[in-house]
């Protein structure tokens, strides 16, 4: 020790928690984290693992919840969409534990800490922009007020939104299918959960169910990625109606074209068997770009066999949300729908 440090604790001095943390509250919980592992495969210096999937959980002192929830953030995201927002307050992660649930959020493979070199895991796309933000979170529709980063590049606001988004691997297919992989392989590991997904991971929860329909109790698809067979650029399509990567249909069906003719020319003619009597719901923002064709989502869904609901936050009290809304001004209001629904089906 320091001579410096030595006359600090000597003198009773401990350190300050600055005025903008104050308002956190003193919690009483528990947490930690582990990883899923990824492929092993070979490279040019040796075994290396492929894209391992980083989670962490937290738990309230006294969990009064059936089945925990699995957060899982959009695309270019990670688990700090979930943990806090640009301003400086607690998330909606807090909030779930805080309402007795025991929660587990995942950095989706090749984002946030689930490391992923190229060399293994493929080429990755565009870094998230300035510009791309601005016009998915601070779309100029009517009634949008909710937003903390209107001030454009430069404002604060939105270098902290931007700070926390890496780049979408580019290869969508495969990137819904580590995603489906490694967040199976979890519920394997903790048992029976409620997904709750954003944006860009909203195929994730299709695709879990469809792997562990056992496992998976509900899917909470907040503006989920869509609306079904979109292309969003090239190689990210989504091919399998909600998902890039393959899903299981009845009748089985094998070509991604010929899925699509033959839903498009009869909407119930395959169906989801892994979907069937599992609680969904599509949540939108009031004021989102996704509102306008979220919809489509709850429509695809429910012709193949399922039994999705949609909600709209603006007529349940939570108004002038766009995409983001968990990182928005009012996200202590717009969680409550949210946490009101999970309460009713878990």
């Amino acid at each position: 020790m320091s001579e410096g440090a030595a006359t600090d604790v000597a003198e009773g001095r401990v350190a300050a928690l600055p005025a903008e943390f104050e308002h956190y509250p003193v919690r009483a919980v528990r947490r930690g984290h582990f990883w899923i592992a990824g492929e092993r495969v070979e490279s040019e210096r040796g075994t290396v693992q492929r894209a391992p999937l980083f989670v962490e959980w937290e738990a309230p002192e006294e969990i009064t919840r059936p089945y925990p929830l699995v957060l899982v953030h959009g695309g270019g995201g990670q688990i700090t969409d979930w943990r806090g927002t640009p301003d400086g307050r607690p998330g909606w992660s807090d909030k779930f534990v805080d309402a007795g649930y025991l929660v587990y959020l995942v950095d989706r493979p090749a984002h946030g800490r689930s490391w992923a070199h190229p060399d293994v895991v493929g080429t990755p796309g565009a870094q998230f922009s300035y510009e791309m933000a601005m016009g998915l979170f601070d779309t100029e529709i009517d009634g949008h007020d909710q937003s903390l980063w209107s001030g454009g590049i430069g404002d604060p606001m939105l270098d902290q939104l931007i700070s926390g988004m890496g780049f979408l691997p580019a290869d969508l297919a495969e990137s819904h299918r580590m995603d489906q992989d490694r967040i199976s392989r979890l519920l394997d590991r903790i048992g029976p959960a409620v997904l709750v997904t954003h944006s860009a991971g909203g195929p994730t929860g299709w695709l879990v169910a469809d792997a562990r329909p056992e496992l998976v109790k509900a899917h909470v698809a907040i503006e989920p990625m869509g609306p079904p067979f979109h292309e969003f650029g090239p190689g990210t399509r989504l091919d399998w109606g909600i998902a890039a990567s393959p899903l299981t249909y009845d009748p089985p069906v094998s070509d991604a074209a010929a899925l699509e003719a033959a839903v498009t020319e009869n909407p119930g003619s395959h169906t989801l068997p892994a979907l069937k009597d599992l609680p969904v719901v599509v949540v939108v923002g009031e004021t989102s770009p996704f509102t306008a064709w979220a919809p489509l989502m709850v429509d695809y869904v429910n012709a193949a066999g399922g039994s999705a609901e949609f909600l709209n936050l603006g007529e349940h009290g939570a108004r002038g949300n766009g995409h983001a809304m968990m990182l928005e001004k009012n996200s202590d209001e717009a969680i409550v729908p949210i946490l009101e629904w999970i309460g009713r089906i878990s």
